[in-house]
């Protein structure tokens, strides 16, 4: 029996079957994947995953089936599955705005669904990936859980906070990685080469993001340590928080969760 089979071998779908490897949590004989055009995964096919053209086929021996696809192809892919799907196969979606009442309307209500939100750092094991089901018993969430584990962090949520969590965590990525290539062109500015300057934006956000994980501490209390009484760090920032920098942050993350919530149906 195969553990996975995941529908859709976009970045996202490629990248868990690729982490699951890595992370030893299953071999990629245990994986299949599938995609409209098989030639597109003639590399996978190579390591050694099953590769497939039929949903429908591939999902037969499957413990776990991840739906990693786009909001406007669900809904036909959900159709070639419901005939053949089982209640004791378990679908994880990692499809934005698509609760698990919209997949179990198509699927049946008996169907065991868990809403998965990694982000794009699942391609190196770094993953922030928020977890949530409707009705979903304990052990399946903590199993779904376990998967993304292997390929990073979670946080099991309530349902309706999953849009939220695809602003915070998967939108969220490239609100850092834009601040990231802000600060580096601000290096260059102040004088130093485009390479330089990237690097060193880069490794000090790293440095950063690890303090505080780390630390287990709050961003503030390691500002403080870095601002002095008419200091350069707190010039700048004031200037920052002057031009709406955390204002800006915030609109933009609001206004991503408003427009995910309604992926579905657009």
């Amino acid at each position: 029996m195969n553990k996975i089979t995941i529908i859709g071998g976009g970045n996202i779908g490629l990248s868990l079957a690729k982490g699951l490897v890595k992370s030893n949590y299953c071999k990629a004989g245990e994986i299949t994947i599938t995609r409209r055009t098989l030639a597109s995964l003639s590399q996978e096919k190579e390591q050694g995953y099953n590769v497939s053209d039929s949903n429908a086929e591939a999902i037969k021996e499957a413990e776990f089936i991840v739906l990693a696809i786009l909001p406007q192809q669900i809904r036909k892919v959900m159709d070639e599955l419901a005939p053949v799907l089982s209640s004791s196969q378990t679908v994880i979606s990692v499809v934005s705005g698509v609760t698990c009442h919209d997949i179990k309307e198509v699927l049946g209500q008996d169907k065991i669904v868990v809403r998965a939100m990694p982000n794009t750092a699942i391609a190196i094991g770094q993953s922030m990936t928020c977890i949530a089901t409707d009705s979903a018993a304990e052990g399946k969430v903590n199993e779904v859980s376990k998967i993304f584990e292997s390929v990073g962090s979670v946080v099991v949520i309530n349902e309706d906070l999953m849009t939220s969590a695809t602003a915070l965590c998967a939108c969220g990525i490239a609100f850092f990685l834009r601040s990231i290539r802000a600060a580096s062109q601000g290096g260059v500015e102040i004088g130093f080469h485009a390479h330089d300057a990237l690097k060193m934006a880069i490794q000090t956000a790293k440095g950063a993001a690890d303090l505080l994980l780390q630390m287990e501490s709050h961003p503030e209390s390691e500002i403080d340590k870095v601002t002095s009484p008419k200091g350069c760090t707190i010039a700048g920032l004031n200037e920052m928080e002057h031009n709406g920098f955390s204002s800006a942050f915030i609109k933009g993350i609001k206004l991503s969760a408003k427009k995910a919530g309604g992926l579905y149906n657009d």
